[in-house]
């Protein structure tokens, strides 16, 4: 019980210290955010050893039971060592070659997933049919495919800087900026929302878990 008491004081005291930030910044709360930058790189330094250095590297080289060990991990391991080179000044280049394949590797990597996520994904949820033999669907899924494709075209045409933006060409180029703003102030309203949603978390457990202010 006593311990339970302690950990709802110690949080009570770094929520508030963290938002003691609104007034102005303050050692309270250069002291939370401390313990905040701390304990989170402790936690994933305790995360990645578990789950890449002995879940991974070491189960997979030195496996148990009948398993074939994975020699290829070896490999892994020596760039990720030479990583840790540039604590050493004087031969702090070499981690460059790791840096180098892990950038190469990851760019690869992700170039084939943003290619279909972000890429043909996206052409194929603006270009939705609106009618056809066996197409089915209600006025209003109609109405919202033809808002997409004509926002996703107008928005493109504003970015086409290649042509002046008159007559027809510039008022599709208007037409555009409307969704772009659109789509923007949905996107900041998103963010908002979600900010407001932690601060209500955080109020909440001040008044009812912290001062039982509300049952």
């Amino acid at each position: 019980m006593f311990w339970e008491h302690f950990a709802l004081w110690v949080a009570a005291f770094l929520t508030l210290g963290i938002y003691s930030f609104l007034y102005k910044d303050n050692p309270w709360y250069k002291l939370c955010e401390s313990i905040f930058v701390g304990i989170s790189a402790g936690y994933w330094f305790v995360t990645l050893f578990w789950d890449n250095i002995y879940g991974k590297f070491w189960v997979g080289v030195f496996p148990t039971g009948d398993a074939q060990p994975d020699y290829w991990l070896l490999v892994g391991a020596a760039l990720g060592l030479l990583m840790l080179l540039r604590l050493i000044p004087k031969i702090g280049w070499v981690s460059r070659w790791s840096l180098a394949f892990i950038v190469g590797a990851t760019a690869g990597f992700y170039l084939i997933n943003y290619f279909s996520s972000n890429v043909m994904r996206q052409v194929q949820d603006t270009v939705m049919p609106l009618f056809g033999p066996g197409f089915n669907a209600s006025a209003y899924v109609i109405i919202g495919n033809i808002v997409v494709a004509v926002g996703t075209f107008t928005g493109l045409v504003y970015f086409f800087f290649s042509k002046e933006h008159k007559g027809a060409f510039g008022a599709s180029a208007k037409i555009g900026i409307f969704f772009l703003m659109v789509t923007f102030g949905a996107s900041f309203g998103y963010t908002v929302m979600s900010r407001m949603s932690l601060l209500i978390g955080r109020i909440d457990f001040l008044l009812s878990d912290w001062l039982g202010l509300i049952r």
